[in-house]
């Protein structure tokens, strides 16, 4: 990221940055109680500086053997358009192939909207109808 003014770091964000973030992406909101609780029990994570700002973030949840899932995938909008959100997945997904087991580790991810053509550049594909993902809030 020399020279374009982003520096990409490993390491899980506050959890203001956090939520902040997943808001001003469009992501759905997380109180910042849950964000303390949840992001020091992360498996990885990195984002992304810009003039002393969070302006990107990503970061695996798992078991740190058979089950990984991408998360927290988000870009300020006002740096959107310049191959940050690729930057992101490109760390994480080295991180994983370094650090997870060498065969049988299961990596998934929620895809919305385009982001999905984003993640197929690095090999995820559509698990449906095989399987179909599901979610609840609470």
């Amino acid at each position: 990221m020399a020279g374009d003014g982003y520096q990409l770091i490993d390491g899980v964000v506050g959890a203001a940055d956090c939520c902040r973030l997943r808001r001003i992406a469009g992501l759905s909101p997380r109180s910042e109680e849950a964000a303390l609780i949840g992001l020091p029990n992360s498996f990885h994570g990195v984002h992304i500086i810009s003039n002393g700002a969070v302006v990107g973030m990503g970061r695996i949840i798992g078991d740190g053997a058979c089950c990984f899932q991408l998360c927290d995938i988000a870009v300020d909008p006002a740096h959107q358009g310049r191959g940050l959100g690729t930057r992101i997945v490109a760390a994480l997904m080295a991180y994983l192939r370094a650090h997870a087991p060498a065969a049988g580790a299961y990596v998934s991810l929620i895809a919305d909207g385009d982001a999905r053509f984003l993640y197929a550049r690095f090999g995820f594909v559509a698990t449906a109808p095989v399987s179909i993902g599901m979610a609840l809030n609470l």
